[in-house]
């Protein structure tokens, strides 16, 4: 099958959704052969897998967040240092104490927002995978393609027949214009994005009387695989909650508040730091101010988009909130000064490193100046010599048998003894003047 042209392009996201879309298919095709097909099923079931990946991301934002609250004592001991002082060097200096201090115990204050950086592209590129399931999941394809081949054929009277119809049809008005099986993806990308009421305008055009009964089983079929609580999977809470049906208005009711209950509830569970001195703890502050807008985006982000990404953002909510009721057991069992031991140790192993790095740069530069040196005293051995160069230089070698030819004390020798045996040489001639 084909790539359909609906597919992601953009450098990144595209790249993603690719990597997202064949992990979708896989396990579309895996329930599909179990005897389920399901499309919000397999997002479900992509969401655990993705989120259970994340795990020791989150495991180590968990162990940053208690270590956080551990140093806060020092932290509001350098606070009040420098507390009432507002002029720049001073708290130029107060912020470089903290960092210090948050570096020997191996803290990071962004440690937390390290899954929402990563979960983001994610977000964005699944949004791409559900907008666009054909063109990433080979089977629903399958169920357009015998639709989207005969209504290609009937090229202009199909598009003259769906444009009075009412229905907005720029996908398809593309693939008349196309050719091939360009023209057959372009028609699955328009019939997959059509909503109820259209699949039900379509089945009345008098001109498309012909495919009628194509119609009608490509829209049964999409049915029983693109539906979640009897919504397909391609609208929009919103668009729910405006077609008038009770039972849609309150599913679509429904996904938004969920959507923003799982995220406050998983907000909550999450550890809170403290505050600072004069409620200066910015970290702590940016940090409750985030979950107080996080559900409410969630829920945005829920209603506006397609219910795809809705089942996509709650069953990662709900995932995450029994993963943090773990996580806040474990954490609570952990030792507060065995967890500051492993800091210091860490730390500790880095600083040593960064200091043999540093020595190897040193000794690096020690051995460029070296030979920089002895090629200094050839020149020189060649200018005072009359260009008989191999007839003084090794002498040099000679004397500095201590030590390897091509090590930096021969070399140093060497200097050393040239510039004896040269500052000699001058004051012998001066006293033969």
């Amino acid at each position: 099958m084909e790539i359909l042209l609906s597919q992601s392009t953009m450098p990144v996201i595209g790249w993603i959704a690719w990597l997202l879309g064949w992990l979708m298919n896989g396990i579309y095709e895996v329930i599909n052969f179990i005897g389920i097909p399901n499309i919000a099923l397999a997002i479900i079931i992509y969401t655990i897998i993705v989120y259970a990946l994340m795990t020791p991301i989150q495991v180590r934002q968990q162990k940053s967040s208690k270590m956080m609250a551990i140093i806060q004592p020092e932290m509001q001991k350098i606070q009040r240092k420098y507390q009432g002082r507002r002029d720049q060097a001073s708290q130029l200096k107060m912020q470089e104490e903290i960092s210090a201090l948050q570096r020997m115990y191996g803290v990071s204050p962004m440690g937390s927002c390290l899954p929402l950086l990563i979960q983001l592209p994610l977000l964005f590129a699944l949004y791409q995978v559900i907008y666009c399931i054909p063109g990433y999941i080979y089977k629903i394809a399958d169920i357009f393609t015998t639709l989207s081949t005969k209504l290609v054929g009937m090229g202009e009277t199909a598009l003259t027949a769906i444009t009075n119809a009412g229905i907005p049809g720029g996908a398809f008005t593309q693939a008349v214009s196309a050719s091939g099986q360009e023209a057959i993806n372009k028609t699955t990308d328009f019939l997959y994005a059509l909503k109820p009421d259209q699949w039900e305008v379509l089945k009345a055009i008098p001109e498309l009387q012909s495919v009628r009964p194509d119609i009608v089983s490509t829209y049964d079929n999409f049915s029983k695989v693109g539906r979640i609580f009897g919504i397909p999977i391609n609208l929009s809470p919103w668009d729910a909650i405006t077609s008038g049906a009770i039972g849609l208005l309150f599913v679509g009711v429904l996904i938004i508040f969920l959507a923003w209950f799982t995220n406050w509830l998983n907000a909550k569970l999450m550890p809170q730091p403290g505050g600072g001195v004069n409620a200066a703890d910015t970290t702590g502050t940016s940090m409750r101010g985030m979950n107080m807008i996080m559900p409410i985006f969630s829920a945005f982000i829920c209603a506006t988009l397609s219910i795809g990404v809705g089942v996509y953002w709650i069953t990662g909510a709900v995932f995450r909130c029994v993963q943090q009721v773990v996580l806040n057991r474990r954490m609570m069992n952990l030792d507060a000064e065995e967890m500051i031991r492993l800091a210091k140790e860490k730390n500790e192993k880095k600083a040593e490193k960064r200091r043999i790095k540093k020595k190897e740069v040193t000794n690096e530069a020690l051995k460029r100046q070296a030979h920089t040196n002895v090629k200094k005293i050839r020149t020189d051995a060649v200018s005072s010599n009359g260009g008989k160069q191999e007839e003084y230089v090794p002498e040099y070698y000679k004397k500095a048998q201590g030590a390897r030819s091509d090590s930096i004390t021969a070399r140093a020798n060497m200097v050393r003894k040239f510039e004896e045996e040269n500052s000699s040489n001058k004051q012998s001639k001066k006293k033969k003047k």
